[in-house]
C-alpha cells in the first residue's frame, strides 16, 4: 500500500528518511539479516512485553519481520518507505498482519486505521522522526485506555561505538539521527500525555558468539550498574486517560479471615459505606476459634448491606483471595486484611486512585507513617525493606511495601493476570504476589498508597519471619527469571 494522496505532506525529515531507504531497503533487509542475532534477542525481549492475541501497531515496522514475530490477532506496520513496506508484504504475508506506507505523525492516516490498539512499538524508529512529540500525541488516535505504548532506541553511551560500526559497514548509516536520551524521551511522552510504567534496559553485547551472546545480554545486561551501558533503552508508557468517567461502578471487598474471630464485630462496624455499590466477601479459612460464627452473626445483622459468607475451599490466604475474586461482581477487587492493622476508612482512597485512573494496580504502603510500638518487629521491618528493594529492581516500577495485604485493581485487570496466570504458575500461597507479578506481566501501573499501620489486638499474625522470608526468596528469583533476566 502507498501513501494515500489525501494525507498530509512530508516534511524534509521525513521525505530524506523514506528516499534512503527507497534506495537502500535491500541493503538494509540484507543487513538485517546478517546481524540476525541482535534482532532475534530484541524480538525475544518484545514477545515478553506484548502479549499473545493482542492487538499490535508497529510504527517504522521495516521488513515486517518484527510483527511476524508476535503473536497478535491483528497487526498492523506502518512505514515511510514503499521498498520497505513491499519487502515486509512479501516476507510476512499472513492473516491478521497488514502494511501500510505513510507517516505516523499524520493523524488522519492513524485514525483512518479504525482500530484501538493494545500495544503500539516503536522500535529504532524516534532517532530518525522531524518531532517525536507530535508523533507521541497522534498516536492517541490509535489508544485505549489499556494501550502499552513500547519505545526501544539505542543509548546514546554508544553514539560513538555505533558511529564506528556504521563507518566500518557493521552496521547501516541511518539518514537522520536524534540522540535521544531516555529522559528527554520520558519528558516528551509526559507532555503528549503518557506516563511512563517501566523501563527496561537492553544487550550490552550486540554480538553474535551463540549461547553466550545471549546468556550475557540476559544475566549480566540487566544487573545493577551495568545496566547502565546497554546498547538500548526500552520504555513502556500507557495513556494518561482516567479508565472510567462515571461514578457507578460497582466495588467487591474480599476480607480473608483465618482466627479472627475478635476482629470481625469491630471490623464489621468500621467498614465505610461509600456512594457506590459494594459487596463485601467474608472469606473464612478453616478456623480453630469461631471465626466462622461470628462472620456469620455480623451478616445477619446487616441484612441491608451486600455481604456474604463463603468457606475456602484449600488452605492459604491466596486460596481464599483467588476463591472469593472468582466470585465477586464489583469492577474493583480490594482485598482488606481482617486483622484491622491497616484501617478500613483507607478503602475509599484506594477506590478513588483507580477510579481516576491515577493507577492501575493500587499497592498498600505501611512504611511511609510512623507505626504503633508493637505493630511491627525490627526484624519483620528490616525484611519488609529488603524485598521492597528486590522488588522494585525485579518489578521495574517502585513498590516500597510488598507485604502489606491491602491492595486493588480492576476486575478486568484481574481477569487478564488469570489469563497469563500460566506464565508464572501457581507458586504463591499468598496471593499478593500472584497479583504484583501479574500486574508486572501485564505493565500496568503501580501506584503506592501510604496507609497508617496498627498493631494487631486480637490473635497472632499467620506470617513465619523465617521460613515465609525464605520462600519470599525462592519467588523472587523465580520472579525475576520470568520478567527481568528475560
Amino acid at each position: 500500500m502507498t501513501i494515500s494522496n489525501d494525507c498530509t505532506p512530508l516534511n524534509p525529515t521525513a521525505e530524506k528518511v523514506r528516499d534512503f531507504y527507497n534506495r537502500n531497503a535491500g541493503r538494509v533487509d540484507l543487513s538485517r539479516e546478517r546481524n540476525a542475532s541482535y534482532y532475534r534477542e530484541l524480538e525475544r525481549v518484545f514477545r515478553s512485553v506484548v502479549l499473545p492475541g493482542q492487538k499490535v501497531l508497529d510504527i517504522g515496522c521495516g521488513n515486517g519481520d518484527l510483527m511476524a514475530a508476535l503473536q497478535v490477532s491483528e497487526g498492523v506496520g506502518i512505514d515511510l518507505s514503499d521498498e520497505m513496506i513491499r519487502i515486509a508484504e512479501g516476507k510476512n504475508s499472513m492473516p491478521g498482519l497488514r502494511f501500510i506506507a505513510g507517516d505516523a505523525q499524520d493523524r488522519r492516516l492513524l485514525s483512518s486505521l479504525n482500530t484501538r490498539f493494545d500495544a503500539v512499538i516503536l522500535r529504532n524508529v524516534i532517532t530518525e522522526m522531524h518531532d517525536v512529540q507530535a508523533v507521541f500525541e497522534a498516536i492517541h488516535e490509535v489508544c485505549h485506555p489499556r494501550t502499552r505504548i513500547i519505545i526501544f532506541s539505542y543509548s546514546r553511551v554508544w553514539q560513538i561505538p555505533l558511529q564506528i560500526g556504521e563507518a566500518l559497514g557493521i552496521k547501516v548509516r541511518n539518514p537522520v539521527n536524534n540522540w535521544l536520551s531516555l529522559d528527554m524521551v520520558c519528558d516528551m511522552l509526559h507532555l503528549a500525555g503518557f506516563e511512563v510504567v517501566r523501563s527496561i534496559n537492553h544487550q550490552i553485547f550486540p554480538f553474535n558468539v551463540g549461547a553466550v551472546s545471549t546468556w550475557i545480554n540476559r544475566y549480566i545486561a540487566n544487573l545493577p550498574v551495568i545496566n547502565l551501558f546497554t546498547l538500548m533503552f526500552g520504555i513502556i508508557a500507557r495513556p494518561l486517560k482516567p479508565l472510567t468517567g462515571s461514578n457507578d461502578h460497582k466495588v467487591t471487598i474480599v476480607i480473608p479471615c483465618r482466627n479472627e474471630a475478635g476482629h470481625i464485630e469491630h471490623l464489621a462496624e468500621r467498614l465505610p459505606d461509600m456512594d457506590l455499590e459494594t459487596e463485601v466477601i467474608w472469606v473464612e479459612g478453616n478456623s480453630t476459634d469461631d471465626t466462622a460464627e461470628k462472620i456469620r452473626e455480623v451478616i445477619t445483622k446487616n441484612p441491608e448491606r451486600k455481604w456474604r459468607f463463603l468457606q475456602q475451599p484449600g488452605k492459604g490466604k491466596g486460596d481464599a483471595v483467588r476463591h472469593a475474586f472468582a466470585h465477586a461482581r464489583g469492577d474493583i477487587l480490594i482485598i482488606l486484611d481482617a486483622d484491622i492493622t491497616v484501617a478500613p476508612e483507607d478503602i475509599p482512597k484506594f477506590v478513588d486512585l483507580l477510579a481516576k485512573g491515577k493507577a492501575e494496580f493500587v499497592n498498600g504502603c505501611r512504611l511511609v507513617y510512623p507505626m504503633d510500638e508493637k505493630s511491627m518487629r525490627f526484624l519483620n521491618i528490616l525484611g519488609n525493606r529488603f524485598f521492597a528493594a528486590l522488588f522494585s529492581y525485579i518489578l521495574g516500577q517502585q513498590v516500597r511495601d510488598t507485604l502489606c495485604g491491602t491492595k486493588a485493581l480492576w476486575h478486568e485487570d484481574y481477569r487478564r493476570i488469570v489469563s497469563e496466570r500460566g506464565y508464572f504458575g501457581n507458586f504463591d500461597p499468598f496471593g499478593d504476589f500472584d497479583l504484583l507479578f501479574g500486574a508486572a506481566r501485564l505493565n500496568l501501573r503501580i501506584v503506592d498508597l501510604p496507609v497508617r499501620y496498627g498493631e494487631r489486638t486480637y490473635g497472632t499474625t499467620n506470617i513465619s519471619r523465617f521460613s515465609h522470608g525464605y520462600l519470599l526468596l525462592k519467588m523472587s528469583a523465580y520472579a525475576a527469571k520470568k520478567l527481568k533476566f528475560i
